[in-house]
């Protein structure tokens, strides 16, 4: 199983931030002129929704048997392509920008029925479809191990969107372990989101 890296940081310079915001028209321009599916995910599905700016970088959620052909159009698109090791992503720079193509976030599967439920949000003037808050916190909460404790963007998360997420939807899908149970206790504790009902 593989994680999706928190997609903010605070203190991004808003030339970072503009960056961003560039690359995500170019690179959704290019993925629709290819016919490829998508929904914008990581920040930039927090921040479309008034969580914080994203400065990391873009993050496209697509199914597996279109990511070749999305990573493809990036290159034609004159992106620099960059096949990684972990077999659940490719990437892309436009500029120092990076773009991920995920395909199986923390090893979920992204179906047709995920990006065709995802809602239309205008962002940077155009309309894109944007992973669920649901779905963004259980990938996110699947990604908490040992090694890899991000709850600071985790609660960042939680405290901004918390009147939009539906939690007890998030409690039932995601991964039942220690770190996703001291996640959701710190999260009540600090009466950032509803208890259990």
């Amino acid at each position: 199983m593989s994680c999706v890296r928190p997609g903010y940081r605070s203190g991004v310079s808003t030339r970072t931030v503009e960056q961003i915001k560039e690359s995500l028209k170019r690179s959704a321009a290019a993925l629709r002129d290819a016919g490829v599916p998508f929904m914008v995910g990581g920040g930039l599905a927090s921040w479309a929704r008034g969580g914080p700016e994203s400065g990391h970088d873009v993050d496209f959620f697509i199914k597996a048997d279109d990511a070749e052909r999305a990573w493809k159009a990036l290159g034609e698109s004159g992106m620099r392509l960059e096949r990684p090791p972990e077999d659940w992503l490719l990437k892309a720079y436009d500029g120092a920008v990076l773009i991920d193509l995920i395909f199986a976030p923390s090893g979920i599967e992204i179906t047709d029925e995920m990006i065709d439920s995802a809602e239309e949000i205008e962002i940077v003037a155009q309309s894109m479809k944007v992973l669920s808050l649901e779905d963004l916190m259980i990938t996110k909460l699947a990604c908490l191990r040992e090694h890899e404790l991000d709850y600071e963007s985790h609660l960042e998360v939680a405290r901004s969107l918390r009147e939009q997420i539906d939690w007890n939807a998030v409690r039932a899908s995601a991964p039942d372990n220690p770190y996703v149970r001291a996640f959701f206790v710190m999260a009540e504790g600090l009466e950032l989101i509803p208890p259990r009902s």
